[in-house]
């Protein structure tokens, strides 16, 4: 596993300096002049005043759940909204489709359906006796279309080129992901899956890339927050899960019951510790990638959240330049993340379909 990440090294930085990407958006102004009462008379009072004022106006807790929140609709920045797909279904009405501007008035409402705003948006039906199912598309489901599509045609694009460049060397591009692609079959998967690594190597390369894709992308301003989503870390863990224990082999599932060396008068300890330790592996993985881009989206926020509460302009580019460190810093941990959950995965598969099970185990 070192000798994986010493070779991982010089592709992260080498891709660090070809991608760069810009300082967040906001969704909203909050630096506005705030009006001077008649009952402030010094400059003391004046200046508790709009401290006052701007406490109230600006909540930094709420500006960060508005940004890492899924939503149905996209916001890039204050004033530049893509509406997206309502699409509801209920037993009484069936299926209704409808943009999510019609939401757009005073109370949120729309032909008997109420959009909630709060730390998670949720539709509700005004008459609370109806059930209704969201099928929406919303700002995460948007954004994993755009990253397959990103990803399909990179992929198109690639394998165009090996076609019109058969017994050529790679050049550009075409150069570039072969350094990645090989990077994962033989660093991370070979080694932990084995000889019938060929057939787990399209599912690992299309994790990869799929955590790549949207980790990037999420770095972007006004990008939604995929991989800092727990219901996607955790579909991608159960697709982890049910790929190794589809194909565990019975020595898998022997060491389970039987675990190789223990006294048989330690087994009634050792065996809740070892099917507790199954499902920890998916929980592992799904906390693991979800907390890791959750908190660096909430650390580069908090900061530009810094610059509208202190309203300075000697704090501002401070603030920002620290900001633009960190947001390199993510880069790095986007190709991180996405290297260890295909590491991890590679590994709990290959300790579930090895023949031998006396040596690591993957736990």
């Amino acid at each position: 596993m070192s000798t994986s990440i010493r070779r991982f090294l010089p592709v992260l930085f080498t891709a660090i300096c070809l991608i760069a990407s810009p300082l967040r958006s906001f969704a909203q102004d909050h630096s506005a002049d705030i009006p001077v009462t008649e009952n402030v008379d010094d400059t003391g009072d004046l200046d508790e005043h709009r401290l006052a004022e701007t406490e109230e106006e600006f909540n930094i807790g709420e500006m960060i759940m508005h940004h890492i929140a899924d939503s149905h609709e996209w916001e890039f920045a204050h004033g530049v909204v893509l509406p997206l797909p309502v699409i509801l279904y209920s037993p009484d009405r069936g299926l209704e489709v409808f943009m999510s501007s019609k939401f757009h008035n005073e109370g949120h409402e729309y032909n008997g359906y109420h959009l909630i705003h709060g730390d998670t948006e949720a539709i509700v039906p005004v008459d609370e006796s109806r059930t209704v199912y969201d099928l929406s598309i919303t700002k995460n489901v948007a954004s994993m279309i755009l990253s397959a599509i990103i990803l399909m045609l990179i992929f198109i694009s690639v394998a165009k080129a090996y076609q019109n460049r058969q017994g050529k060397a790679p050049r550009g591009f075409q150069s570039a992901m072969e350094v990645l692609i090989l990077f994962i079959r033989d660093e991370v998967v070979k080694p932990n899956i084995g000889p019938n690594y060929q057939k787990y190597l399209p599912y690992m390369l299309t994790l990869f890339f799929f955590i790549l894709v949207n980790n990037l992308l999420g770095l972007l301003p006004g990008a939604a927050n995929v991989t800092g989503n727990i219901a996607i870390t955790m579909t991608l863990a159960v697709i982890t899960f049910i790929i190794v224990h589809i194909n565990s082999n019975k020595h898998y599932w022997a060491h389970l019951v039987k675990p190789t060396g223990v006294p048989i008068a330690l087994l009634p300890i050792m065996i809740p510790v070892e099917i507790v330790g199954v499902f920890m592996k998916p929980f592992s993985l799904m906390i693991r990638l979800f907390a890791n881009m959750t908190a660096g989206h909430i650390i580069l926020l908090s900061l530009f959240g810094l610059i509208f509460i202190f309203k300075s302009l000697v704090i501002a580019p401070v603030i920002s330049a620290f900001a633009l460190f960190m947001n390199f810093i993510e880069i790095m941990v986007a190709f991180i993340q996405a290297f260890i959950f295909t590491l991890l995965s590679s590994m709990y598969i290959g300790s579930a379909i090895e023949d031998n099970h006396e040596a690591d185990h993957g736990h």
